[in-house]
């Protein structure tokens, strides 16, 4: 079998309920490369099944993990892959057609993003482009807490067939997340002022529901447009309430 000659990167802590389904869809990428920050659960024997490139490393942080991984690459091309998303046929397809055409160094990537059970179709969900395909000598992770992205120097292309992202299956899933997410988000926000964060924490939860409800149409996601929004205003509060909570004023005086 002619294997795509691509290097899969994927990061991993306990994932088992994700990534075999992941594995699954890239198994005939050439180089599938894991790195594992020591699941305590089946994640690590689940990633051995497909491949013997498992790496086990102390989490670092979203980028430098990531990179770690990136840096394992033995092929030109790396595709960057998350443990709940998965590489569709039409995908494989573009990627092997693509990665020969010398124009481009990278490629951002639509996605399908999934909340719970539901495509989401508008609230600012799709396309979702994401820069996920790139040549390994001329590119790098940002290093940013959260939300890292790639840095490809020269021109970088769109791609039409997309990822399937299964994002938050659960509201327990997502509040999870969330809680983590706002504490990184509190880290690169912790230089702003005391009022700026005051203000930001009144008015920004409101204007995010109301842009992905109403100006990004989540009405037309129904009630899942509407929770999604909803959930994105309060991770909004919430990030910046952790960082009237860092600064010490939100600690009770006895």
């Amino acid at each position: 079998m002619n294997r795509i000659p691509v290097s899969v990167v994927i990061i991993t802590c306990n994932e088992e309920k994700n990534i075999r389904d992941a594995l699954d869809s890239v198994k005939d990428f050439a180089d599938i490369v894991v790195v594992d920050s020591f699941s305590s659960d089946m994640t690590a024997a689940i990633c051995g099944e497909f491949t013997g490139r498992v790496y086990r490393h102390e989490w670092m942080g979203y980028a430098k993990q990531k990179q770690l991984a990136v840096d394992y690459a033995k092929c030109p091309w790396v595709l960057i892959l998350d443990a709940d998303e998965r590489v569709t046929p039409g995908l494989k397809a573009e990627i092997t057609d693509k990665i020969m055409d010398i124009t481009f160094n990278g490629f951002y990537i639509p996605r399908k993003n999934y909340f719970l059970g539901k495509w989401i179709r508008h609230s600012g969900w799709w396309p979702d482009y994401t820069l996920r395909l790139f040549r390994k000598d001329v590119s790098h992770m940002q290093q940013r807490a959260v939300h890292e992205k790639v840095d490809v120097r020269g021109p970088v292309g769109r791609l039409n067939a997309p990822l399937e992202h299964y994002t938050y299956r659960s509201l327990s899933d997502y509040i999870r997340k969330m809680d983590n997410y706002a504490a990184l988000s509190a880290e690169e926000l912790e230089n702003k002022g005391l009022v700026s964060c005051l203000f930001s924490m009144v008015l920004s939860p409101v204007f995010v529901f109301f842009k992905m409800f109403f100006l990004r149409q989540g009405f037309r996601d129904g009630i899942h447009g509407y929770v999604l929004a909803a959930l994105y205003g309060f991770y909004t509060f919430l990030k910046y309430a952790t960082v009237l909570e860092r600064k010490g004023k939100l600690l009770g005086r006895h």
